[in-house]
């Protein structure tokens, strides 16, 4: 017998968490529990504001429709809505036992602001030193300046950056000129730097600046392939899809020799233990982009390791549908 209950939630956000044209106030989804003969399985669903194609409301009536069939007997097939389609299959390979409980724990701390700040939290990792800085939301010459800084400061330091598709050619060219010529290996990949890839594939030559995919993973029709200046794509499986979507793509850069990196997309700290099972399982040898927990005030049911944030139980939240 098939049992189902779908949670809502909505947890208040740190002060100053911006997204593209907004400040993001709360961080609003579901949680699902699936049960099949004493087994069972749980996934987040939230899609992210700005980013996904589907708002909450929509995410919530899809995944109700879902779940309705299933708990019926019915397999149905997997949602068009991606952060619909990824809650729902966590919640299955739990329920199947398909999800590895194993996780990587580790994280590419973030920069949104100041450098001195990540210096020190750099100077107090063990192992290998990968931090990521957003590029983008201030002037290019200011970003091409810390990031430079950061190198220069900590020699075994490896930077992923992202610019979200902000910068014109000639601003992302501008950034370029502040990064030491012989600093520029060390930056692992900039996502995204200019507002076309042909651009970005530009930047890229000219400058010796490597880039990753992100929005273009997203981009109907994307084809992973293997191209010139090109080191990674960046997989955040909110905004992209199931499980069996993540791992195909995980496996097509595999194949073409380009990094797979797992990445948040400020899920709650369920999620995020969830992208951390996903990450030891899919890319075992690759530091995920995880570094988000504390834009969120509030845990949710599951905790990350050693984090001292305060934790929303299962019975502080909202029953959407159960049945």
């Amino acid at each position: 017998m098939r049992t189902v209950t779908l949670y809502r939630f909505r947890l208040p956000m740190e002060a100053g968490v911006i997204l593209r044209y907004q400040r993001l106030k709360t961080r609003d989804g579901f949680l699902v529990h699936l049960q099949e003969n004493g087994q069972q399985g749980w996934g987040e669903i939230a899609p992210l504001p700005e980013f996904s194609k589907e708002t909450v409301e929509q995410a919530g009536e899809a995944a109700v429709a879902w779940l309705k069939q299933w708990h019926l007997g019915a397999e149905p097939d997997e949602s068009e809505l991606p952060s619909v389609a990824f809650g729902l299959s966590c919640a299955l390979a739990e329920l199947q036992g398909k999800l590895p409980e194993d996780a990587d724990y580790r994280k590419a701390p973030l920069c949104n602001g100041d450098p001195d700040e990540l210096i020190v939290r750099l100077s107090n990792m063990s192992g290998q030193k990968v931090a990521k800085v957003k590029v983008g939301l201030y002037e290019a010459v200011r970003d091409g300046m810390v990031v430079n800084v950061l190198l220069e400061a900590v020699p075994d330091l490896s930077l992923r950056l992202d610019a979200n598709r902000s910068w014109s050619r000639a601003k992302a060219d501008s950034f370029a000129k502040y990064v030491n010529p012989d600093y520029r290996h060390r930056i692992a990949f900039l996502e995204e730097p200019c507002q076309t890839p042909e651009e970005s594939l530009a930047f890229a030559r000219d400058t010796g600046i490597a880039i990753a995919w992100d929005e273009s993973v997203r981009d109907e029709g994307f084809n992973v392939e293997a191209q010139a200046g090109v080191a990674a794509i960046v997989i955040k499986p909110t905004l992209i899809g199931s499980l069996a979507r993540c791992r195909q793509l995980i496996s097509a850069a595999r194949n073409a020799g380009l990094e797979a990196v797992i990445s948040s997309s400020i899920e709650t700290s369920f999620g995020l233990t969830q992208l951390a099972r996903i990450a030891h399982w899919l890319t075992p040898a690759t530091i995920p982009g995880l570094d988000t927990l504390e834009l969120i005030q509030s845990q949710l049911v599951r905790c990350w390791p050693g984090s001292t944030v305060p934790v929303t139980g299962l019975d502080e939240l909202e029953i959407a549908w159960c049945s």
